[in-house]
């Protein structure tokens, strides 16, 4: 954006400059050539008054040695026609009269018409300042006197003038691009900064940190109440979602108290009910169990976003060796076997307990899905600067459309609606990678089941 800002400058500079130097040029131009016109019309009306008395005596030729010494001193062509345009004298003798432009000006000189100034001559048109004068005695034209003025000098003249004001206005330019280029910063400023604030919002509001302020001490008016309007929203974003951190984390708690209190009191039913109530007291137990691991769930998940936690290096092999070693009993009552693969994956950038809540969430989910006498597989690869941990197992697995919406909160999918748990699980997965700026990955492999791989920033 400044160098489109600093070119939109520079263009008008350049128009400004082009405004007024063509017509300088111009001006110039004109005024050395009227200059040179009137010092040449002076010489040619001074040589038509000499000449009048040559033309009444029928001897012009007196006048040769006069005109060579002018010719030789100034190097300009001069001859004396007369009244049929013959070429009566001239310095030097072969002055040439023939050409059509120079028979036009003839004609008109005798016919009694005075010089006119020509048209404006550019440095680079090689070309001759003709003026033809006619020879008047009382009134009656006697002859003409035909000047032939070199415009070198001149035209270099020219040339000189429009090489200064080119010079001065690159030297304009030149100084309108270092004045321009402070200019342009100062009202780029807050544009930089709100460009640097928006990229860091993101993180900062995931993260539930704080977002650093804009300011809006220069810069124009304009952009300085965009960067405090900037601040504002940030600064309610923030406070929305630590706001919805700390209700979900709150709700979590106290609602744990009551739910106990009542799961208590239902098992405390047992005996006391019979018949058809025996059924409704184990599917009340249930659900209490249910919403139990919710708000486990939820409050995880509040834990996870909350802004005081940091990442730290965590050694990814012993996490997972952990986590295995402790879910190997559950999956053994299901026959269901836990199989470690891949190589050392060493030290990822995690929060806090991170790779045991992502590996507890991936196998709690296989071990729903998949069925006894499996396999489920752990894959721990490090490639590319990342640590690349995976679980898949031999379950049902998910249709194609159903992969993106499956790290949803609460999403469930139709097909497996009859199978304990909340919707939960994956959207802690994806809370906690993004915490770090990874990645999640779901898959249908070939054949059955599901396959997702979490990517952690490796150390």
């Amino acid at each position: 954006m400044r160098s489109r800002l600093l070119g939109i400058v520079l263009a008008l500079v350049v128009l400004v400059l082009l405004g007024m130097g063509v017509p300088l040029g111009r001006g110039v131009a004109q005024t050395q050539q009227q200059q040179m016109f009137l010092d040449r019309l002076t010489d040619t009306t001074r040589f038509a008054s000499v000449a009048q008395r040559p033309f009444i005596d029928d001897q012009p030729e007196v006048l040769d040695a006069e005109l060579r010494r002018y010719h030789e001193l100034y190097g300009i062509r001069v001859a004396l026609l007369g009244m049929e345009g013959q070429v009566v004298a001239s310095a030097p003798d072969d002055v040439d009269v023939s050409s059509p432009e120079v028979s036009d000006l003839v004609s008109g000189a005798l016919a009694g018409r005075q010089p006119v100034a020509p048209e404006l001559v550019m440095p680079w048109e090689s070309t001759e300042l003709v003026l033809a004068e006619p020879v008047l005695e009382a009134g009656e034209v006697r002859g003409a006197v035909v000047t032939f003025s070199p415009t070198s000098k001149t035209r270099a003249e020219v040339l000189l003038w429009w090489s200064v004001l080119l010079a001065s206005s690159l030297l304009v330019l030149a100084v309108g691009v270092f004045a321009a280029l402070p200019l342009v910063r100062w009202t780029l400023r807050p544009v930089r900064r709100l460009d640097d604030a928006t990229g860091r919002l993101l993180g900062a509001v995931v993260a539930g940190q704080p977002v650093e302020p804009v300011g809006s001490s220069d810069g124009p008016p304009e952009l300085r109440q965009l960067s405090r309007s900037f601040d504002q929203m940030a600064a309610n974003v923030s406070d929305v979602l630590a706001a919805q951190r700390a209700f979900v984390a709150d709700a979590s708690h106290q609602l744990r108290n009551p739910l106990t209190a009542l799961k208590l009191r239902l098992s405390n039913l047992e005996g006391q009910v019979v018949g058809e109530g025996v059924a409704h007291q184990v599917a009340a137990l249930e659900e209490a169990d249910r919403l139990n691991r919710i708000l486990d769930e939820l409050l995880s998940m509040a834990r996870a976003g909350a802004p005081s936690v940091d990442p730290v290096p965590v050694d990814v092999d012993r996490a997972v060796a952990g986590r295995l070693s402790a879910w190997q009993p559950a999956a053994a009552a299901r026959d269901v076997h836990l199989v470690l693969d891949g190589e050392p994956g060493g030290t990822a950038l995690v929060p806090p307990r991170g790779v045991e809540t992502v590996l507890d969430a991936l196998l709690d989910n296989a071990l729903k899905f998949t069925s006894d006498g499996t396999l489920v597989r752990v894959d721990v690869r490090r490639r590319d600067g990342v640590v690349r941990l995976s679980v898949q197992d031999e379950g049902p697995g998910l249709a194609p459309e159903e992969l993106e919406r499956a790290t949803d909160r609460f999403w469930r999918s139709p097909a497996h609606q009859n199978v304990q748990g909340s919707g939960l699980g994956l959207a802690l997965v994806r809370q906690i990678v993004e915490r770090v700026d990874g990645s999640v990955r779901l898959e249908s492999p070939e054949g059955a089941g599901l396959r997702v791989t979490v990517e952690f920033p490796a150390v």
